[in-house]
């Protein structure tokens, strides 16, 4: 096994946590779930739950990863020999999650020569859904491979291969010290223009007018909670992945509070950016902010594309969207696939270029089902089910191991023996009691959902191969993976 590489400097950690963290979801997803959830209301368990999940989370895996420094797989077999197959469950959700997240990076790589010309037309709806994904009629009517799909899809990986298989320093870190400066560098471009153009201030009041009455709703409180999970990265071997390259020495406790809050001022940024061009959209076309109002890929290549064709300098501002969007994905897609190749490496004795090749190429094929013609419907369920079932009952059994079967208190001692400032009690209690609760209820919740309606009104047979299958293959695979490893190592 080649020698372990390290963050050449604490900035290039923060940086690659920070572009780890900042992903699609923080753009597209972070400003509608203030909007449905009471609004600035929706600031106060947001910012509980980063202080009691979130930071407390990442402190976790700082510490755990910084420690046993290691991936994922290396780091539960330290904490106990049996443990070692949820680190390849979480391995394998990384895998997954990048065969389809990689193929909203393709979309955005299109979309952004779009702007050049506007060619999304008019009717943004019909060219993304009809002349741009070819959508079929369900998700068992794959159709063809979409070609323009595919291109920008392989160039995505492409990308990734060329930065990872440099390692740590020259590739991961090089590489967000561009991606990051310029991302935030960005958004505030085109916040700052967007909040001059009439009708800003009105989307900005619907964001942010506080609806204290949502403050009583648990749903709400459960959106929060939830939103910081899947925004910090997690739960799913990234950040101990990355926190194993970190040194002896470095400060654990500030890392992770400086990770939370830049991420969180970046969803701010967005949240003001999204709403203020909504907000200049709605006034323009004479209708109520609620009319213009949506998230996801629906927000990101229909609702934003109509709004850049009625803005001043329509062109940039699209440029300067999509790559941002390009940005935040691919610096996410960067750690996803770090966090695989890492446990590759250390389960099987190859070199970097050639693990990095092996997992590029075998995850291009597996994302070439999300290039064809039912490639959307694919995507929404895969991406629903491995978020619910594989990425939260992933971290729950994380954080219940660590916080109630191994001694807490050891990584306690161990993160403030490097750190300017010390995590007492609260952090135990919060890890032990509030992260353990709603990680838990948040699960039960969708469980109950998918159990009383279909997700999305798709057929039980659909939801059965693109969900339940993908979902339960993963556990046994993880368990033969940790048998091959054991076996490897006794050799």
């Amino acid at each position: 096994m080649e020698q372990r590489d390290q963050w050449g400097t604490r900035i290039g950690f923060i940086l690659a946590a920070v572009g780890s963290a900042i992903g699609m979801g923080n753009i597209w997803r972070f400003p509608y779930m203030v909007y449905e959830n009471g609004g600035g209301a929706f600031l106060i368990p947001y910012f509980v739950a980063i202080f009691t999940a979130g930071i407390p989370l990442l402190i976790l895996e700082f510490g755990v990863g910084q420690k046993y420094a290691g991936a994922a797989p290396v780091t539960f077999r330290s904490l106990k020999e049996k443990w070692a197959w949820i680190g390849w469950w979480q391995v394998l959700v990384c895998f997954v999650i990048a065969c389809y997240y990689v193929v909203i990076i393709g979309w955005s790589f299109s979309y952004l020569t779009f702007s050049f010309n506007l060619g999304w037309g008019s009717d943004t709806s019909g060219f993304f859904f009809k002349e741009y994904l070819h959508l079929s009629d369900g998700p068992f009517k794959l159709g063809g491979i979409q070609w323009h799909i595919l291109g920008p899809v392989a160039l995505a990986w492409f990308t990734c291969w060329g930065v990872l298989v440099c390692g740590v320093k020259k590739g991961i870190e090089t590489a967000n010290k561009f991606f990051m400066p310029a991302l935030f560098i960005m958004v505030l471009l085109i916040m700052a223009r967007a909040v001059t153009m009439p009708g800003a201030v009105d989307g900005l009041n619907w964001l942010f007018k506080p609806d204290f009455s949502k403050l009583g709703d648990i749903k709400v409180w459960t959106a929060a909670f939830g939103q910081v999970f899947f925004s910090l990265s997690v739960g799913f071997a990234i950040m101990l992945t990355y926190s194993s390259y970190l040194s002896d020495e470095a400060d654990i406790n500030n890392n992770a509070f400086m990770t939370a809050f830049i991420n969180c001022g970046f969803s701010m940024l967005a949240g003001i950016m999204i709403f203020s061009v909504l907000g200049y959209m709605a006034a323009q076309k004479g209708v109520p902010i609620k009319e213009v109002v949506s998230s996801g890929v629906g927000l990101a290549f229909v609702t934003i594309p109509q709004a850049i064709n009625f803005m001043p300098g329509a062109r940039f501002i699209g440029v300067l969207f999509f790559l941002s969007l390009l940005f935040a994905g691919i610096s996410s897609m960067i750690s996803i696939c770090e966090a695989c190749i890492a446990g590759i490496l250390e389960g099987f004795t190859i070199s970097r270029k050639l693990a990095t090749t092996i997992f590029c190429v075998v995850g291009f094929l597996a994302s070439v089902i999300f290039t064809t013609g039912g490639g959307l419907y694919v995507l929404d369920i895969v991406d629903h089910y491995i978020n619910t079932y594989a990425v939260l009952l992933g971290g729950l059994i994380e954080v219940a191991l660590l916080s109630w079967f191994f001694r807490l208190e050891t990584v306690r001692e161990h993160v403030n023996r490097t750190s300017d400032f010390l995590v007492g009690s609260w952090w135990t209690f919060c890890l032990k009691f509030f992260t353990t609760f709603m990680v838990a209820y948040m699960l039960v919740m969708k469980c109950v959902e998918d159990v009383s309606a279909p997700y999305e009104g798709y057929s039980t047979g659909a939801l059965g191969v693109y969900g339940w299958a993908v979902v339960g293959a993963l556990p046994l695979l993880a368990i033969v993976l940790s048998k091959c490893d054991s076996l490897g190592r006794k050799e």
